[in-house]
């Protein structure tokens, strides 16, 4: 089974917690859905471990490009989809089992046409589906009190205010059209990091992505899409990869196994009568010393692994389960 989940040498990404995954879902039999296919780590890895055929999805069309190549030796046991997890459900039913890999992937961020990553210069798009609003149409024209708010409640980002002036200040002088303008800017209003810190940029850089791609509402939405798409006794693994998203997906997972689904000691509980699934492990799944050794991309990542009951899927009180809420538009 270890060999199963092994990636070739050239893979463009390292997928995280690949062997804690396929041995937490194990047996891996029947038709499963990776819903963040990216460059086909987890998808390999289950085709390998024994899925009869696996259900690739992806909102960026250059992965679905480059698995026509790597995915050819599969057959039919691999079927492809551009489009978003949060509809899984229009993609596969009774599944026997769904892997969500959350976040950007590194084959994103090392492009940097892409305009993911503050280390390389780039347009400021961000954009995982290459459509819509870009990451520069939200820096250049998003009031100052919701750029302040997408940085504080998205990327947890202390200085968001401080921060939000500075962009507003600079875009009225010339509009911000590239990562290393924009990470220059957060730069001057940050002490600089010290040896072993996070780029001043990170968190900010964070949140514009994730509110560029609307990621907290895919992840609810997605959520619920696994729910209505698994067979009962199918599999969720879910891998994150900051504090934001794991506290969402742990929300989740106990509000419909049963368990507390408050947002805060003042917020009303949650319970359902019937629950949706049952959790395998109470604590999350995190990486190994081998794992960190290998990739330290791994240290912040948690994985979680539930099971569908054969009870009616539910709703969400996406507060209550602690996803971040907006007030203003952008």
């Amino acid at each position: 089974m270890a060999a199963a989940a092994a990636l070739p040498v050239d893979a463009p990404h390292i997928p995280v917690l690949l062997r804690p995954l396929i041995a937490a879902v194990s047996p891996v039999l029947g038709t499963w859905m990776d819903g963040t296919l990216g460059a086909g780590g987890y998808t390999r890895a289950l085709l390998e471990a024994g899925a009869d055929k696996v259900i690739g999805v992806d909102r960026d069309p250059m992965a679905l490009e480059m698995a026509t190549t790597w995915g050819a030796p599969y057959g039919d046991r691999l079927e492809l989809v551009l489009g978003t997890f949060s509809k899984m459900d229009d993609y596969g039913q009774d599944l026997d089992g769904i892997v969500l890999d959350l976040g950007v992937s590194s084959m994103q961020l090392d492009q940097a046409e892409r305009g993911f990553s503050f280390m390389r210069d780039g347009p400021l798009d961000m954009r995982m589906s290459q459509r819509g609003r870009s990451a520069a149409d939200l820096v250049n024209d998003a009031e100052e009190a919701v750029l302040a708010d997408i940085l504080y409640l998205y990327g947890e980002e202390r200085a968001s205010r401080r921060i939000a002036h500075a962009i507003v200040r600079e875009r009225a002088i010339s509009p911000i059209k590239t990562t290393l303008q924009l990470a220059g800017i957060i730069e001057k209003c940050l002490p600089r990091s010290k040896p072993g810190q996070a780029h001043p940029a990170t968190r900010s850089f964070q949140a514009i992505r994730i509110a560029v791609n609307d990621e907290y509402g895919e992840l609810i939405s997605g959520l619920e899409a696994a729910e209505r798409a698994l067979r009962p006794g199918g599999q969720l693994a879910v891998v994150t990869f900051h504090s934001i998203e794991d506290r969402m997906v742990k929300r989740f997972l106990q509000a419909r196994s049963g368990g507390s689904g408050r947002g805060s000691r003042y917020a009303p509980e949650i319970q359902h009568e019937l629950p949706q699934f049952t959790l395998k492990s109470r604590k999350a799944i995190g990486p190994d010393e081998t794992e960190l050794a290998e990739n330290p991309r791994s240290r912040s990542a948690k994985l979680r692994v539930a099971i569908r009951t054969n009870a009616p899927a539910g709703k969400t009180d996406r507060k209550a389960i602690g996803m971040p809420l907006l007030k203003g538009d952008y």
